[in-house]
């Protein structure tokens, strides 16, 4: 519940205010300025409600030591001297609503939910989108895909519920999946399991072990996947490869929450919680009879889906200095942000990531150049079928028009000096007044 302090020397006023306030919010109260100061050092306080006349110190000063306590939180001003001399003082010194008297209960309650509601709003974009957040580790980025995606994962984490992680290959779903383990604030451990890498015959011992003697070579008794991660979570990746008659099992471990080891007979029960992943599509999987309706229903239950790369360029940058920046103080000019922006990374962050570090070491320099021929050689993995379908420009217009916006940036970035743009570019100054002259680039867009 959202804690205010309400401060009035008129008890009347001070007891109204407080019974007007208390069915939503925990009221605290007082009379003067110094009680309130003893509150605001032993408590935590969301809103601050205050008289400007106080016995004492005045409300103004009391704003503004409460301001330093709490700089984020809103303060309601309250006088019966008005004038516009004070809601000029008030607002200067912080206040966020400056509001007469006499005044209407229903007045101030409109006043206080609004502003609790922007702190909330507030407070949850800081924390959803700082990258310094511990919380988050390595979910970088502050497009709206990211922000979405981590207000789903902290919505998820706290309950057990079974989370479905869809996303293109190199997005980072097992991140994601830690992440919301992290987040859950389970002691146990965060147990992976990559079921496409497992054969068909061993993918069940794997997930739920062994009894003694259960097949040729089981010498001893094998505690699978799901008992290793008692107490804790796990992650079941590549979801979609796993064999039917395992589905049926795994059905059964969600539901109710016990499964048998191979070999065995006696029922083991788990309190492990469940996240799954998948690049594939399993609706189309349900309808090829490869995939059980009933186990999708049962994993499906909070989806989370991870955009790629391609669709959240804003966060294209952010992640390269990320990844830089673990292996030192490496900047990226402007040119070869425009590299990384126009390339479509078919391979998601995986395929980033693996750039940036070879640029690492292949720079001689702080200041990192990308080769994108270090990334893909196939020319059918660079660029989506639909990307190239759907566009009707040959590959010399996508390479001019690229060239265009790489020299329109550098003279920008030089107040459109040629010669210090061409520097830039790395070409010579008659060279640069051509290219302008070919795309129709003036001295000064």
């Amino acid at each position: 519940m959202h804690k205010i302090l309400v401060v009035e020397d008129e008890k009347n006023i001070r007891e109204s205010l407080e019974a007007s306030l208390s069915d939503g919010y925990d009221i605290k109260t007082a009379s003067n300025a110094e009680d309130a100061l003893e509150f605001i050092k032993s408590d935590v306080f969301e809103l601050l409600i205050t008289d400007i006349r106080l016995p004492g110190m005045d409300g103004i000063s009391l704003m503004r030591k409460f301001k330093e306590a709490y700089p984020q939180c809103p303060v309601i001003v309250i006088t019966a001297f008005s004038s516009i001399q004070n809601a000029v003082e008030a607002m200067k010194a912080g206040a966020n609503e400056y509001v007469p008297k006499p005044f209407s209960l229903e007045e101030i309650e409109i006043k206080v939910k609004n502003l609790i509601n922007i702190k909330k709003i507030s407070d949850e974009k800081d924390f959803y989108i700082s990258e310094k957040d511990s919380a988050f580790g390595d979910i970088i980025g502050k497009s709206s895909a990211i922000v979405n995606l981590k207000k789903n994962l902290a919505k998820a984490a706290p309950s057990d519920i079974t989370v479905l992680i869809t996303g293109d290959t190199g997005t980072g779903k097992e991140l994601v999946a830690y992440t919301i383990h992290k987040l859950s604030g389970r002691k146990g451990p965060f147990v992976p399991v990559h079921c496409a890498a497992y054969a068909k015959g061993v993918i069940e011992s794997e997930l739920f072990g062994h009894e003694k003697g259960s097949f040729t070579g089981a010498d001893r008794q094998r505690k699978g996947k799901v008992e290793l991660a008692e107490g804790g979570t796990l992650f079941l990746d590549e979801l979609g490869d796993i064999p039917l008659d395992i589905q049926v099992k795994l059905l059964r471990l969600i539901e109710n929450r016990t499964f048998e080891r191979v070999g065995g007979n006696k029922s083991i029960e788990t309190n492990a919680r469940i996240l799954c992943a998948t690049n594939r599509n399993l609706s189309a999987m349900i309808k090829a009879d490869t995939f059980r309706e009933d186990l999708y229903y049962r994993v499906n239950v909070f989806p989370v889906h991870i955009s790629p790369l391609r669709e959240r360029k804003e966060d294209i940058v952010t992640l390269a200095l990320y990844f830089a920046k673990k292996r030192g103080n490496y900047v990226i000019d402007e040119m070869n942000k425009v590299l990384l922006e126009e390339y479509l990374w078919p391979g998601n962050v995986r395929e980033l990531q693996n750039i940036v570090e070879r640029a690492v070491i292949l720079s001689e320099d702080n200041n990192l150049r990308i080769d994108l021929a270090l990334g893909k050689k196939n020319a059918d993995d660079t660029v989506p079928a639909q990307d190239l379908s759907a566009n009707d420009k040959n590959l010399d217009d996508m390479l001019s028009d690229i060239e265009k916006r790489f020299i329109m940036t550098a003279l920008k970035n030089n107040q459109y000096n040629q010669s210090k743009s061409a520097k830039a570019l790395k070409i010579n100054r008659t060279t640069l007044q051509y290219k302008m002259q070919k795309y129709g680039i003036k001295d000064a867009e």
